[in-house]
Parts: C-alpha cells; sequence; structure tokens
C-alpha cells in the first residue's frame, strides 16, 4: 500500500490536535449542540476557549474529561441562558431532521434545533457563527434553509455556505458536510490541504485493519447473505468493506454502531469479515487515540457518528482566528482615524 504522506497519521493528528494552554485573553465560543466535543477539539487547537452545551450525558461527560472545558448538560431552548462574551458561536443542530435516514422532515420535525440557534445568535450577536449540517439540507429543505440564511442576514451578517469534503484537509473519510458562516466581511474559507493526496483508511487504521482485537464481531453467514442482497439491490458495483488505499466512506451513527447492510466493516487477511471497533471509528473521524469516549459503546458510536472532524473543524478555526485578527485590526484603525482639518478660507472687506 503506498503512503502518500511523510508524516504519519497518528503523528499528523497528535501535532495538529495538541491543546495549547488556556489564557484568559483567549477568544471565547460556545458550542452549541455541542456533542461530544469534536468541533471544540479544532478550535481548542487553535488557540480558542470553547462552552459547550449538550443534552446528552455520556457526550458532556466524554467533552469534559478530554477537553477540560465546560460541558453544560441542558436541552437547548430559546429561553437558555448561555454565557456571556462569546467571539464566536459554532453548532451543529440535529442533522435527523434534514437527512435522508430522517425523511428530511425539517421544521415539521421536533428535533430541529435551529430556532434555539438563531435566537442565540441575535442575543448575543457574536462576530463569527458557523453551523454544520448535513448536505442534504439544501434539498427537500431548501425553502427552510433559505429562511435560515435569511433570517441571520436580517441580523446583519453577510451568509456564505460550502460544501467541503473532509479528506480535503486531512480526514481520512470522504465526508461531505455544508457548513454556513455568517460573518461581518472578509472571510476566507480555509484552502483544501490534502485534495490531491489524502489519508487512507489504511494509513488511518495501521496495523488495526490486520488484527481480530477481543470481543471483535464478526459477520455471520446469515450477515454476508443479506449484505449480499442489500448491494445487489442497491446496485452496489464495488463491495462496501473498507477499502484501505484510499479514504473510508462516511462515517454515520447508523453503519457504525449498528449491524446494517450498509455497517462499516473490515475483511481481515483470512477471509472473515468485522465491524469496525471504536477505536477504529474515531480514527476515521481524526480524533487522536488520547481522545477517550464514555458511556455504552453504542453511545461512543453514536458521539463518534455525530461529531465533527476534529482536523476538519481546526481548519475552519484557524480562518476564524484570522478572520477575528483582521477584525480587530480594522476596528482599531477606525477607532484611531484622525479626521483632517477642514481649511477654511476667507475673503476680508477692507
Amino acid at each position: 500500500m503506498k503512503k502518500s504522506h511523510n508524516i504519519p497519521y497518528l503523528d499528523f493528528l497528535n501535532t495538529e490536535l495538541k491543546m495549547p494552554s488556556h489564557a484568559p485573553d483567549q477568544p471565547l465560543v460556545l458550542d452549541l449542540f455541542a456533542g461530544c466535543g469534536g468541533f471544540a477539539l479544532g478550535f481548542e487547537a487553535a488557540g480558542f476557549r470553547t462552552i459547550g452545551y449538550e443534552m446528552d450525558p455520556d457526550a458532556c461527560l466524554t467533552y469534559r474529561q478530554n477537553l477540560n472545558a465546560p460541558c453544560h448538560q441542558v436541552m437547548l431552548t430559546p429561553e437558555t441562558e448561555l454565557v456571556q462574551g462569546a467571539a464566536v458561536i459554532i453548532g451543529g443542530p440535529p442533522c435527523q431532521p434534514f437527512s435522508v435516514g430522517g425523511h428530511q422532515r425539517g421544521v415539521k420535525d421536533s428535533r430541529d434545533g435551529f430556532p434555539v440557534f438563531i435566537n442565540a445568535v441575535q442575543q448575543h450577536r457574536p462576530a463569527i457563527v458557523i453551523f454544520e449540517n448535513v448536505p442534504g439540507m439544501r434539498f427537500r429543505n431548501k425553502a427552510y434553509f433559505e429562511d435560515i440564511i435569511s433570517r441571520l442576514k436580517a441580523l446583519d451578517y453577510i451568509v456564505e455556505w460550502e460544501i467541503l469534503t473532509a479528506s480535503d484537509y486531512g480526514v481520512p473519510q470522504r465526508r461531505q458536510r455544508l457548513f454556513c458562516i455568517a460573518h461581518q466581511g472578509g472571510w476566507r474559507w480555509p484552502k483544501p490541504t490534502h485534495h490531491y493526496h489524502p489519508y487512507t483508511a489504511g494509513e488511518a487504521l495501521g496495523e488495526l485493519a490486520f488484527m481480530a482485537p477481543p470481543h471483535a464481531k464478526f459477520l455471520t453467514p446469515s450477515m454476508d447473505e443479506y449484505i449480499r442482497k442489500y448491494e445487489k439491490a442497491s446496485k452496489c458495483v464495488n463491495p462496501r468493506d473498507l477499502h484501505l488505499d484510499r479514504p473510508s466512506r462516511t462515517v454515520t451513527c447508523r453503519n457504525l454502531s449498528a449491524p446494517t447492510g450498509d455497517m462499516l466493516r473490515i475483511r481481515l487477511p483470512e477471509g472473515r469479515r468485522r465491524r469496525l471497533t471504536v477505536q477504529e471509528g474515531a480514527r476515521l473521524q481524526s480524533f487522536p487515540d488520547g481522545f477517550e469516549f464514555q458511556g455504552s459503546e453504542e453511545s461512543q458510536c453514536q458521539q463518534i457518528g455525530n461529531a465533527v472532524p476534529p482536523i476538519l473543524a481546526k481548519a475552519l478555526a484557524v480562518r476564524v482566528k484570522a478572520y477575528l485578527e483582521n477584525l480587530g485590526t480594522v476596528e482599531s484603525e477606525k477607532c484611531h482615524q484622525v479626521e483632517e482639518p477642514i481649511q477654511l478660507s476667507f475673503n476680508f472687506i477692507t
């Protein structure tokens, strides 16, 4: 298997996601619908302070123990009181209302978190706002997506969005997600760093891909047959086993935690197939091995599948930091501008 980088993948993660010491003057980020802290980890590594808000107790515990930052366990509502003074608001409002698997019910879905998110922006008026969701938000729910953009624009923000592919930024996974930025002018999207030479699933998993760990969950003959029928019905040309010479397909809660026809699985050299472990799913999402997930195995899989890949989050966070620094420079220049004195000319009558 040909390597595409001089820097081994795990070394890359440990270098990029090294946590700097907190300082009181670091910009504050409010992380709404924070999950286990994937989005926040990227921002912390770029030199921000984060405070998370998340309803799931296991995800909150994971966030606190790995980021050394507070995460409030709370079901967010428009009445929830948030910490003041944030320069940035980020978040991943629940994607189920906009995903194909969630039937794309959008605003009719009780899990819709955008009213809470927009209310927080309205109340706190941060310098910049980022939310992440599935690309499917632009399709059946296009009108609702456009309404969200209109509401942000009504708060005097410039709004831009892009579909970013995680493998373009060093994540060994061809995950595509919608990122929407509300800013005050001067935003620059991060440039792809790994578009032509992405990390592969094999580079990410290393020797794990050839091992049968304790308590490995192997596919049974009946499961193999079910998958065969599933792939035939879905007109799948190549088996959907993990291909080690390319980035993984998208890691989701469903294909990591559940024994479905679409589950993520590895074919071992002797031919047996097994499901991915928590550690393997986390690596494909660009979590370093030292990041410890809390809760049951199913809960950990849910946390991993829901997360924004930290390496992709850092690419955005670096641009946010540059944006804030530039914004601060512009504001400082405005404050120190001195108007030229007006030269008056008088003609005296003698």
